[in-house]
């Protein structure tokens, strides 16, 4: 059984000789520009299209709520569950990488939203942010982690070393965005184990239940 429909080609190998072949079980992966939510130039233009679309589309459900004369709070559930879910679906992994135009046009949504509902929404970098932050105080906090190593305190352990990155491509993507976000927070890394047994103890009780 075949997992994978397609190969991406990244640039680097558009600029040189065309690869060999890659086969699975005999039968030969066919070569493609755009895989999933990435392009073969590595950035997410193509992901964002597609949030956006499925977005704008569900705007529509929320304007019928409103015409059916429903409450802020039943409106904003709404939002949350089908609008909000979709835009912040794995944004830790891409929105660090996208470019300040793409982010506008994912705002947009959200501002449409607001004013439907009558509320102001919070912004996708303000989402970002949180879940970049929760993200990372999870990881720093679980050795077993496999990137817990990434996430290694100072001597003076009020901060964390960041990683050195050497193209601009690898610095947004999500460990040296995260380091950072962490070393800028209030968390301290002495506080790890009650923080990380909390927050167990948070989704094992209100999640997993």
């Amino acid at each position: 059984m075949l997992f994978f429909t397609g190969q991406l080609e990244t640039e680097q190998c558009l600029q040189s000789s065309p690869p060999s072949p890659f086969v699975i079980d005999g039968r030969t992966v066919e070569i493609v520009q755009h895989f999933k939510f990435i392009s073969s130039n590595l950035k997410w233009e193509l992901n964002v299209v597609n949030i956006v679309k499925k977005a704008q589309q569900r705007l529509h459900f929320l304007r019928r709520l409103r015409s059916f004369g429903l409450t802020t709070q039943v409106m904003l559930n709404f939002y949350r569950a089908v609008i909000e879910s979709v835009l912040v679906f794995s944004i830790t992994v891409w929105f660090g990488s996208i470019t300040q135009k793409e982010t506008l046009r994912l705002n947009r949504v959200v501002k449409s939203a607001s004013r439907i509902i009558g509320i102001d929404l919070p912004s996708l970098e303000i989402l970002y942010q949180q879940r970049l932050l929760g993200r990372a105080t999870l990881i720093s906090q679980d050795s077993s982690h496999p990137a817990h190593d990434l996430f290694e305190p100072l001597p003076s352990s009020r901060r964390f070393r960041y990683i050195k990155t050497m193209t601009d491509r690898f610095s947004t993507r999500f460990f040296p965005l995260a380091v950072q976000a962490l070393s800028k927070s209030d968390f301290s890394p002495t506080h790890s184990k009650h923080i990380f047994h909390f927050l167990m103890s948070f989704f094992s009780v209100y999640i997993l239940s």
